[in-house]
């Protein structure tokens, strides 16, 4: 019993280590920093919009903590306010694709007819480069940030999708997915409570990483000018504005991309911990 025990605890021991340590980095960075990004505003008065022009472009001090900008804004204000948008954005986009690429993938991989339709519309929208597909979007239909939103959602929904469409084609095929349409089940009722529920897995692990893809897009289309525009801040114009004097203040750059990076890795750190979690080939390697 003894050795059983210790045996059992051996094998616990090899298989979740990684899991664990990627899980926990991964959640507490991005815990870290959404305490920074609606902890500060609480405690220490912050004004992402006032301007002071004694103080244009100075360092990090006492007054500014992390330096102003070339109009005397404080940059610590804009990068905490610019964080909100932009993980509302990101949180948006990533709502948006779960909803519409659960839908379309349900639809094709379990119902033949409309299998080729959707697949092949969601190919054409992957043919082109996302963001250039967000870029004129955006350049049709204005920059607004519902826009945004919606640009970048329909750039990702064919990657949900094609998940979402490979797991129901698998699980279709199960036998109790079988007998549930066997006994007369509607088809609704065998998509949502049959279907659905061994797909959810799957499609966590995808929203992580498309939560992190869709800030990185909303950053890449406010630096180039076509998303949130100045004065309402995001990590993408912060880094925009600062083109034209980061020789200079170099903290213009270093902060706001500082910031962006953590929270982009700290979801990929989440998005690969979970996979791992979930799927037990990569567990066990």
């Amino acid at each position: 019993m003894v050795l059983a025990a210790g045996a059992e605890q051996a094998v616990k021991r090899r298989r979740f280590p990684r899991l664990n340590l990627l899980l926990l980095t991964g959640g507490l960075l991005f815990a870290a920093m959404l305490i920074a990004l609606f902890g500060l505003p609480l405690v220490v008065p912050l004004d992402p919009e006032a301007l002071d022009y004694a103080m244009i472009l100075t360092g990090p001090s006492a007054e500014h903590w992390l330096g102003t900008d070339a109009l005397g804004r404080d940059l610590l204000a804009r990068i905490v306010y610019g964080g909100h948008n932009s993980l509302m954005i990101g949180a948006s986009v990533m709502a948006v694709t779960a909803v519409a690429g659960t839908v379309i993938g349900l639809l094709a991989g379990t119902i033949r007819k409309l299998d080729g339709l959707l697949m092949r519309s969601m190919d054409v929208l992957m043919a082109f480069p996302a963001l250039l597909l967000a870029l004129a979007i955006l350049a049709a239909f204005g920059n607004t940030a519902l826009n945004v939103v919606l640009a970048l959602s329909l750039v990702y929904i064919p990657r949900t999708a094609r998940i979402v469409r490979g797991e129901a084609l698998v699980l279709r095929e199960q036998t109790y997915v079988e007998a549930a349409e066997a006994i007369g089940v509607s088809r609704p009722r065998v998509l949502f409570v049959h279907i659905l529920p061994g797909i959810l897995p799957a499609l966590m692990v995808q929203e992580t990483f498309l939560f992190a893809y869709a800030i990185l897009g909303e950053a890449g289309l406010s630096f180039v000018g076509l998303g949130l525009q100045p004065p309402e801040p995001s990590w993408g114009n912060i880094l925009g504005e600062a083109r034209s004097s980061f020789q200079q203040a170099s903290w213009l750059i270093v902060y706001p991309g500082l910031a962006l990076g953590l929270t982009v890795l700290s979801l990929n750190l989440l998005g690969d911990g979970l996979g791992q979690a979930i799927d037990p080939k990569r567990r066990q390697r």
